[in-house]
């Protein structure tokens, strides 16, 4: 037990280094959008045609790509070879790339009421700017399809690295954009730099692929043994995946009916900000986890190790609580700063940060859930089992909507973002309840004494935090290190308090993440 713990700590923080960098130009990136271009109706045209292709692969790939072809392939190499499993992914790639193919013509050509679909409530100028943009990034389908396929190949070959690092090349070409040709181009140039990098991040693993030996050649026969089971398993879990996209979509719909005065469709910026900042900053520790988890779980299903499946499930939790208990905490209590560092700048004015800022706050109760529910889905993938992650979405969706219903007039931006945290942890609870039935040590008495232990030392975290961002607020500096200082010195103080805390009361993460820094010290 205790190897298996060191060996994912080992694995999880060195995927989280990879991760980071991603993430930090991902921030870096939202940064530029911002300051350029704020909550303007060209922003929000942008962001919502961005979003729209990233839903539509969403709903119907994504997660299904990873949850229904990975435990195949894994189970392919187990079986039947090395060979065997390239053929297969060979004629599951080429289904990906005939489908998306179809969905980008059909996206292209009925943009506009597409556009509609997503943001019924946006200004006519708005949704005009908005279906231009979304016709020049609805190839993003296509790039992303082969993208995820790649990944899943490399990450069950036990290459981490290459899959972790894409989006650093992605967020580098939008970067470089910015600095370089927005002047010139403008908005309408930048949807060309995104389609670009999303291009990239299939590209750049070619080279990875060939040193495993994978060589791509199409092939159509779909009636294959392993595609039947792909099929027969993508269905139920591409249908469990739409719980993301599909309460963004309601979220967007929903924010595109709130005005404020003077800022006109600012809300679907906020709220777009609010989430983008929050998914980087959760995804850096949930995905990190998460990527590297995953096809060990199909493994151990496929050599049905079910004792060791259980033991890596509650290592997994256990590690992931241990980071988001104090995340959640902290974010929430400097969320306003946060947001203040990273966007305020250039167009982005203090309304904006206000509004992202409480938006911010509202997702930030839903990591937990976030969190939970991203590894506890993976788990049910694992094991071939799609349906139970439908439910789980199909409720978490029906609570979504009901939430945003009950509070958007009363919080505005805030009410949405409540309502997404809300079915989050709705979604979580619901994948765990059966988990815990089957793998009865998930809590344990152990584990429930550590949590606890973890939350006295993120309450107390969280008040000495908010002590040093009140006292440095009334310091007489201003400006961007102003706004640094106010983040950093609380983040690095509320940090040092947990870590101390945890090792004091003897958590088991914090002794193990102690005695790795020794190690790393001593050599």
């Amino acid at each position: 037990m205790e190897q298996t713990e060191n060996s994912t700590v080992k694995a999880v923080s060195y995927m989280m280094i990879i991760t980071l960098v991603g993430k930090v130009l991902g921030l870096v990136r939202e940064q530029l959008l911002a300051a350029n271009y704020s909550v303007t109706a060209q922003a929000a045209a942008f962001m919502t045609a961005s979003r729209i292709p990233r839903t539509f692969f969403d709903a119907v790939f994504a997660s299904a790509i990873s949850a229904s072809f990975i435990p195949i392939f894994n189970e392919y190499l187990e079986k039947k070879g090395k060979q065997q499993a390239f053929y297969l992914s060979n004629t599951f790639i080429t289904m990906i790339v005939l489908v998306t193919c179809i969905m980008t013509v059909l996206g292209i050509v009925f943009a506009e009421p597409i556009t509609w679909l997503f943001a019924d409530g946006m200004s006519t100028q708005t949704a005009q700017i908005c279906v231009h943009f979304l016709r020049i990034l609805f190839p993003t389908v296509i790039f992303t399809g082969v993208a995820f396929s790649f990944v899943g190949i490399l990450q069950s070959l036990e290459e981490f690295t290459i899959p972790a690092a894409m989006s650093i090349v992605s967020n580098a070409v939008i970067i470089l954009y910015y600095l370089f040709l927005n002047d010139k181009f403008g908005i309408e140039g930048l949807t060309i730099a995104f389609l670009i990098g999303w291009a990239m991040q299939a590209v750049i693993q070619i080279p990875a692929l060939y040193r495993k030996g994978y060589r791509y050649q199409f092939d159509i026969h779909f009636k294959k043994e392993g595609m039947k089971k792909i099929m027969l398993l993508m269905l139920p879990v591409m249908v469990s995946t739409w719980i993301q996209p599909i309460n963004i979509v309601i979220n967007t719909k929903f924010a595109s009916h709130i005005h404020f005065e003077g800022y006109e469709d600012a809300a679907i910026t906020t709220i777009e900000y609010a989430n983008t900042l929050y998914t980087i900053i959760v995804g850096v520790f949930v995905l990190s986890i998460s990527n590297v988890i995953f096809p060990k779980m199909a493994r151990l299903t496929t050599n049905n190790a079910q004792k060791d499946l259980g033991e890596t499930i509650c290592v997994t939790l256990r590690s992931m609580l241990f980071l988001l208990i104090p995340m959640m905490m902290g974010l929430m209590a400097l969320s306003e700063p946060i947001v203040k560092l990273m966007y305020e700048r250039g167009n982005f004015d203090s309304f904006a940060t206000q509004k992202t800022a409480q938006a911010l706050f509202f997702f930030s109760l839903g990591m937990l859930g976030f969190g939970i529910q991203n590894i506890l889905s993976r788990v049910f993938y694992a094991r071939q089992d799609g349906k139970t992650p439908f439910y789980s979405g199909l409720v978490s969706i029906i609570v979504n909507i009901i939430f945003c219903i009950l509070l958007v007039e009363k919080m505005n931006v805030g009410g949405l973002a409540l309502a997404s945290a809300i079915s989050s942890t709705v979604s979580a609870i619901f994948l765990f309840v059966p988990l815990q039935k089957e793998y009865q040590n998930l809590i344990s008495k152990e584990m429930i004494v550590d949590l606890l232990k973890m939350g006295c030392a993120a309450v107390i975290m969280t008040v000495v935090t908010i002590l040093c961002k009140n006292g440095i607020i009334y310091l007489p500096i201003k400006g961007l290190i102003a706004n640094i200082i106010i983040v950093a010195v609380p983040v690095i103080a509320g940090v040092v308090v947990y870590a101390g805390i945890c090792y004091i009361l003897g958590v088991t993460e914090s002794r193990q993440a102690a005695e790795m820094l020794k190690k790393r010290i001593v050599h």
